[in-house]
């Protein structure tokens, strides 16, 4: 096997484990962006996975939704209900941005797998494999946390039972996980009422990995952005101490540095372009989640219903986690994007030729200029943002409180 062939395939099975974890998450429900050459078997599987999705998504949000505003529950049930039903509404919504962005997807993809193709030298594999293996942590704890607290509570609500009487007769029926408008279908017997309880917790299924796949997918990218970043200033500091050698073949390659940093900060600035009305829904929804969920606890607290109250809890740290990633990418883009300039600053280029300065002088001004990631193009992605989401959160935790 040639040098060549042995690069090539390092680079396919590099790519490949960085994007691994996000192809298991967006496969299952049809939203791993397709590629030309994709055959037309599994397009046919995509296009049919989607429309399945939509219909138990859609199917488990209607009776629900007709429940919560048409029914005479009280507010605190009808706050129950809006948990689950706003969580498949957003969810569904977030589906529905992975399906139209999926070109976008794929060139953030192709992106990927181009620049460990570019690669060749093992020192520059070796650090972007630190920053992709962890975006594969980051990636793999939101399905957990996320995956892992949804499920735990449609199964909590799925193994519980309730006695009800019809007439003269006494049925023993599983708990749904959301209420259901019974005027609409009649989950009091069998096999209706085993049937929501399937859709149900196929449609949070379906929803929650819609959402995984967003933070996931932002991770991963996040991670190879700092890992092309760190290749630069990697490439910065070998060419001020091959210039200050006087090693030949150290002219051209300020140019490939200027070209790889221009080229990492066009990535930074589309992965923007694509996931800031996301990201700005998700800030949204996540404020609101901390309120109910919190809301939820308060409630239970008072009734001692450890189960519910555990549940609550896990579900609460997942979105915590979840939103505090989000902005802990941005933060890291922004900060790693500026310490290009200030690597340059701390190499020793006072030793270099004046015209090498100059050359240096320009990749400083670039990297003053830092491109943030947003929310709706006017939230900076922050640690800050973090903190005023979770305080919004209990504000609007008082607010509610009030009212009820």
């Amino acid at each position: 096997m040639t040098n060549e062939s042995v690069i090539t395939s390092t680079s396919i099975n590099n790519s490949d484990y960085s994007l691994q974890l996000n192809r298991w998450f967006l496969k299952p429900i049809g939203v791993w962006p397709l590629s030309s050459t994709t055959p037309r078997l599994e397009r046919i599987a995509s296009v049919t996975l989607n429309i399945l999705c939509y219909g138990f998504v859609l199917f488990a949000i209607v009776p629900s939704l007709l429940q919560m505003i048409l029914s005479d529950e009280n507010l605190y049930t009808k706050i129950k209900m809006l948990g689950p039903v706003s969580h498949w509404m957003v969810s569904c919504v977030n589906y529905t941005a992975l399906l139209t962005r999926s070109k976008e997807i794929r060139h953030c993809v192709e992106h990927i797998q181009a620049d460990w193709q570019m690669v060749t030298r093992e020192s520059d594999q070796q650090l972007m494999l630190r920053n992709a293996r962890f975006g594969r942590y980051v990636a793999a704890w939101c399905m957990i946390f996320m995956q892992g607290s949804v499920l735990f509570f449609c199964f909590v609500a799925a193994f519980a039972t309730e006695i009800i009487q019809v007439g003269n007769e006494t049925r023993i029926i599983h708990v749904l996980p959301c209420a259901v408008y019974k005027k609409l279908v009649n989950v009091d017997e069998s096999p209706m009422n085993e049937i929501f309880l399937f859709v149900q917790i196929s449609s949070a299924f379906i929803a929650t990995f819609s959402t995984v796949g967003i933070f996931s997918f932002s991770a991963v990218l996040a991670a190879h952005a700092c890992g092309q970043l760190n290749v630069v200033m990697l490439w910065i500091t070998e060419y001020v101490n091959d210039s200050r050698d006087k090693k030949a073949g150290t002219l051209n390659k300020i140019g490939v540095i200027v070209e790889q940093h221009l080229r990492t900060l066009k990535f930074i600035s589309f992965i923007e372009e694509v996931l800031n009305r996301i990201y700005f829904l998700e800030l949204f929804r996540c404020t609101m989640d901390i309120c109910i969920l919190s809301y939820y606890i308060l409630a239970e607290w008072v009734d001692h219903d450890i189960k519910n109250l555990a549940t609550y809890f896990f579900i609460l740290i997942s979105i915590l986690f979840n939103i505090f990633i989000l902005c802990y990418m941005g933060e890291i883009l922004s900060e790693k994007s500026k310490k290009v300039g200030e690597a340059v600053y701390m190499t020793n280029w006072y030793h270099l030729p004046e015209r090498s300065i100059l050359d240096l002088i320009l990749i400083i001004t670039r990297s003053s200029v830092v491109v943030h990631i947003t929310a709706g193009k006017f939230i900076r992605m922050s640690i800050y943002t973090f903190g005023d989401v979770v305080r919004t959160g209990f504000a609007y935790l008082n607010l509610l409180r009030r009212i009820s």
